[in-house]
Formats: C-alpha cells, structure tokens, sequence
C-alpha cells in the first residue's frame, strides 16, 4: 500500500468514527496533492465529510468535480441526494437518487430514500415500486450485494473473484449465475455468458430478468433466431407490454424480418410516444433500410424528447451525409456542459460535435472534440497495444508455410464464404456492396463465428492461450468438422445465392485458420492509404471489438501490426489473399470489380458497378455513402487535421 493509499484509508476512518473535519482536511490534502478533480476516492470522503461537517457549499463543489470526473459514480449521486434533503430539495433528491440507482442498483440507502421521497410526494406507485427493490437488495445474500456493487463499479475482477466463491457452495443460486454471466459480457467471455443464462433460465423460467439477459448474450453472440424465438416467449405472455414488444422488435430487426419491426416499434410509440430509446432504435432501422429522411425525423423526435440523449445525435452525425444546424450545434455544447451527462451520452455528442465541426470547417474544435471521446472510450477500455503485437506475432510464430503444407486438402470444401478482411474504414463496406449486387454472392453482416472459434481454441485460461499454437495439433477431421459448423451456422445469414460475403474485418488475424478449416474460401483485404484509413478509425465511434481506434498512436502501432500480419501471409501463403486498393477502386471501378468476381469464379455483372441502387439492408458506419455513386470525397480527408496528427505519423510503418 503506497502512502496515498494509506492516507486515503485514514480519512475514511476517521469519517467512520464521526471525524467529520479530520476527514475532510485529510481529503483535502489528498485532492491539492493531486491538483485536479480526478481523484475520486478523495472527492467523495470530502463530500460525505463537509455535509456532516456543516458545509453544504463545499460538499456541493466537491461532488460537481466528482460527477465531471465519474459521471456514472452511483454512490456520488447517492449522496448528493442525501445533501438535497439536507437542504430540503425534495425533488432534486429523487432526481439524485434516481440517478444513483440507475447506475448502481444495489445502493440500498437510495431505493430508501426513494420510496420515503415518492411517498410524501403522493407518488404511490413510484414508491411501491421502489420499496419492491429496497426489499430484493435487502434480501440478496451479503456476497451478491458486494458482486453487484464491485460490477456496477467497474471493478470486474473482484466482482468474479466473490460471484464463483459463492457459486461454489450455491452452484443453483440463480441471481449469482446472471450476475457472473454479466460480469462474463463485460469482460467479452461470451459462449460462458450465454451458458450461464441458458442454466439459470432452465431453473428459474418465470424470472422475466433472467430471460430478458439470455435474449441479450444470444443476440450478442449473433445466435439471432434463438434470441428472437426467446423474444417471442415473452411476447407471448403479454403482448401489450411496450418492454417485450420492444425487445421483439430488435431481434425482428436482426433476422431481418423489417415489417414485423417496425410494427413492433409503432406499438411501443403508441403506449410511449416519446421514448428516446424507441425513437433511435427505429431510425437505426430505417437508416438500414435506406430511409434517411425518415430516419433523420425519428433521430430528431429522440432529443427532442430528452435532450441529452446523446445516441440520438450520434446517429446523425453517423449518417456521413447530415448537416447540423446552428441550434442543434448549440444543444450539443449546452449538453457537454453538464457535469452531470452520463458517460455515454458525454462520449456520443463529444463524436458528434467533432463532425457539426468538421462539415462547418472549425478543425481545431473538431479535433478537440474527437480527441475528447477518444479519451474517454480509451479510458474505458482495457486495450494494450503491447498485447495486440504480441498476439499477431504469435499468428507468424505458428501459421507457417510447414503446417499449411501439411494440411493441404485437409478442412472443408466449400467454396462459399467471401471473406473481406482488413481494418475497419478501409474501404470493405463498398466492395461488399459491389459484391452483392452480383445475382450469384448474398451480403450478410460482420460475422463473429471466426472470431468464435478463435476464443473457443484458445481455452479457459488467458494466461495460458493454446491458441494459435493449437492449430498445429488439430486433425483433418477437426479441421473439415470447424468448416462444416462455420457454413451451417452462417446459412441463417444467406437469402440462397451460391455465394456470400463475411465482412468481419478482424478476420485478418485468423487468415490461417480460414485457410485450415475453409481451404477454397475467396479472402479480400481491403486496404486503403494508412493516414486515411487510420484517422477515418479515429473520427468513428464503433459499438465494439474496435478499441484500438481510441488512440493515434494505437491505431498506427495497429495498422503497422497489420500489415506486418499481411506480409506473412503472402508470404507462407502465396496467392491466397487478393488484396484490393481503395485508391484503385476508385481510379478504376470495373478493372478491381473484374478481378474479384476472377478470384471468386464468378461472371462480370454490370450491376456491380451500379451498386450504389441495389436495394439491401446495410449495418456499417457506411451505409449511406455505399447508396451514393463512388466519390473520392474521403481521400485526404486527414490534411486539415495535419498538425495534431504526429502520433499517428510516428507510429505507421515507414
């Protein structure tokens, strides 16, 4: 324990023994030690220890640098909503409390106070309901009540250090197995998360709670016809509750099946008319249809029904082809003003400010702008571009030109899947889209099976990865076996032509195992000019599986590795990998069409040059500029940014 550690502890127990100013001149020695507002700990002791000392003031100003530094701290809300009634602020205490618990649902004080505020307030529903939940806290087994703090809290690794503790001696104990399946999704161990869920919902199949997670984890795992035969279960069993129409509607969304959805979307609007979530759910979807002026009035109705609702700006700003307007620019900085805006939306409108700055031509505002929700995705994530090198080097260590010899005729024959590789932003949505206007090649989404069966190979411990050592162990029938299962668990992906598209960009790093289980498998890497590509990476906020981006120097060191990866694989592989410049595309659109259709056996189709009308639902950041004709409107688009990019510079191979 460091001594700040240890003066740390000392304020909190001399805050435990009523030490009230004790604690706060030693908070307070911390916090101008560290001369910034990022020392949460420390906020908070001096918060709690100035309201009991008597200083309202000073507890406020403490807790406003506390929500700047952990906006989703539940128990910083927590007390100040216990500094709202010391000041006899009935409704911002709810407000505050409401705020907690949301973010921390396990703080049992605030669900109290909650219930206590919403019933004087004559508010008697709101109360029930959090009594209900004051109860079921107060009732959890001491060890979940402490997973579920930890979780909530961002501290993962203790939080599954107590949860299998406890499932040890309770291997049944439902609320313990979705709490460790949680943790498992935060942690990106998906198949454990999904057999967690699926255990515990076949012991307890009335807990709505637990179903509602198993729907999420099959979803996320993109297993999209058991998330939506789930998603029907719960339907069924009310078809007028807006929470499972809406869960419906989603996974309706992902099978494709757009009519239902949007019947769904309608259904949940006509009981909330203004839910934000809703409204954004609905213009994803009508984005991915094509529908952008449809999709830009459901975006709008979103803020306008709750103003910081950050995705909602996002999703503007993520057409590429919107313009904000004076006001709207205006609302964003209002909101990115707050102290108090949650992190994502903090990070949402921090993306979209950066391109209403961009298209009016402020770069130093923009840049500024990116660089802020870069660093709080950064923040965020456990990304280490030392451990990506090493992984890739692991992929050139093991995947040599002896294991491929070896194994030549071996895995599945098939020759179906197109796999478009590389980093994302670099061009892959539009060849994809050329691809899929061919009458014979379906275009599905960015699969995750590869990345998968990848995880699945490494086995259960990180710290002793078997994969892609493994590879060198397996059988010709292992091999065609991994195949085989990869063409059959994408079929639900294909509308029935002989070909189709994987457009998981990631994929490049299992170039080998693609090779090994799908040996007549067509793999393009789409690449384009590394300042563009990289600083396209850097100015896109990607759902997941993308943290590299969240940093210049990250994303160059990434793209460095990559081609680095991509060199080997011309090399132990000659031949297998057709790489396709952007730049080419662009200077000769039928040429670089022509040699994809050569590599994949298939006939020239003039519509693949008209890609640009096939009508088809598409899922990228690119959507809309993939039904526009090819424009060179993204080359260079870094130049104006030049002088803030020397990190990236430094980092790209020379």
């Amino acid at each position: 324990m460091d001594r700040r550690d240890e003066q740390l502890q000392t304020a909190r127990k001399a805050l435990q023994a009523g030490d009230h100013a004790g604690a706060l001149a030693m908070a307070e020695e911390l916090l101008a030690a560290d001369a910034g507002d990022g020392d949460g700990d420390a906020l908070y002791v001096a918060a709690v220890a100035a309201r009991y000392a008597g200083e309202p003031e000073a507890a406020a100003d403490y807790l406003a640098a506390l929500h700047r530094a952990m906006p989703e701290y539940g128990r910083a809300w927590q007390e100040a909503g216990h500094l709202a009634v010391a000041r006899n602020q009935p409704e911002e205490a709810i407000a505050a409390f409401s705020r907690a618990v949301r973010f921390n649902p396990a703080l049992e004080a605030s669900w109290r106070e909650l219930a206590r505020l919403q019933a004087a307030a004559g508010r008697t529903a709101e109360a029930r309901a959090a009594s209900v939940q004051r109860d079921r806290i107060v009732a959890l087994p001491r060890e979940l009540l402490a997973v579920t703090n930890h979780l909530h809290e961002g501290r993962l690794l203790r939080a599954e250090e107590i949860c299998r503790h406890y499932l040890r001696a309770h291997p049944q104990e439902t609320e313990g197995m979705r709490l460790l399946a949680q943790i498992g999704i935060r942690l990106g161990v998906l198949d454990d998360a999904e057999f967690l869920l699926e255990s515990a919902v076949a012991f307890a199949p009335e807990d709505i709670q637990l179903r509602l997670d198993y729907i999420d984890a099959l979803r996320r795992r993109q297993k999209f016809e058991r998330s939506r035969k789930e998603a029907e279960a719960l339907y069924a069993r009310d078809p007028a509750n807006p929470l499972f129409q809406s869960h419906l509607a989603i996974e309706s969304l992902q099978t494709g099946d757009y009519d239902r959805a949007f019947e769904l979307f309608d259904q949940v609007l006509e009981t909330l008319p203004r839910d934000p979530a809703t409204l954004t759910s609905r213009g994803h979807a009508l984005k991915t249809m094509g529908r952008q002026a449809d999709a830009v009035e459901s975006y709008r109705a979103a803020f306008a029904a709750k103003p910081d609702h950050g995705d909602a700006f996002y999703a503007l700003a993520n057409l590429k082809t919107y313009r904000f307007t004076d006001a709207q620019m205006a609302a964003m900085r209002e909101q990115a003003a707050r102290p108090e805006l949650a992190f994502m939306d903090r990070v949402h409108i921090a993306f979209a400010l950066g391109k209403g700055h961009e298209d009016r031509g402020e770069y130093a505002e923009s840049f500024a702008c990116y660089r802020e929700g870069n660093d709080l995705k950064r923040a965020q994530t456990r990304y280490s571009a030392d451990a990506m090198t090493a992984e890739l080097a692991r992929q050139r260590e093991a995947c040599t030109a002896d294991l491929f010899a070896d194994h030549e005729g071996d895995g599945h024959p098939a020759p179906d899947p197109i796999f478009i590789l590389g980093l994302p932003r670099a061009g892959s949505t539009l060849l994809e889209q050329i691809l899929a206007s061919h009458s014979q090649v379906d275009g599905t989404l960015e699969l995750p099976n590869i990345l998968s069966l990848a995880h699945r190979l490494r086995g259960r411990k990180a710290s002793a990865s078997r994969y892609p050592a493994i590879l060198h162990d397996l059988s010709a029938e292992q091999l065609a076996t991994f195949g085989e299962q990869y063409i059959a668990d994408t079929s639900i992906h294909r509308q029935g032509a002989p070909f189709f598209i994987d457009k998981m960009p990631n994929n490049f790093r299992h170039i080998g195992l693609i090779h090994l289980i799908l040996p007549n498998a067509t793999i393009i890497d789409a690449r384009r000019d590394p300042m563009d590509c990289c600083f396209s990476g850097f100015k896109q906020l990607f759902a997941e599986g993308q943290e590299f981006t969240y940093g210049l120097e990250e994303i160059g060191r990434y793209y460095a590795d990559y081609v680095e990866l991509m060199d080997h694989w011309d090399a132990v592989l000659p031949g297998r990998v057709l790489r396709v410049n952007h730049e080419d595309v662009l200077d000769d659109l039928e040429g670089q069409t022509r040699r994809m259709l050569d590599q994949i056996g298939l006939p020239f189709e003039e519509e693949c040059l008209a890609f640009h009308k096939t009508q088809r639902a598409v899922r990228t950041a690119s959507s809309e500029q993939v039904r526009q004709p090819i424009t060179r409107a993204g080359q260079g688009a870094w130049k104006p940014y030049e002088e803030w990019l020397d990190p990236l510079k430094a980092a790209l191979p020379r």
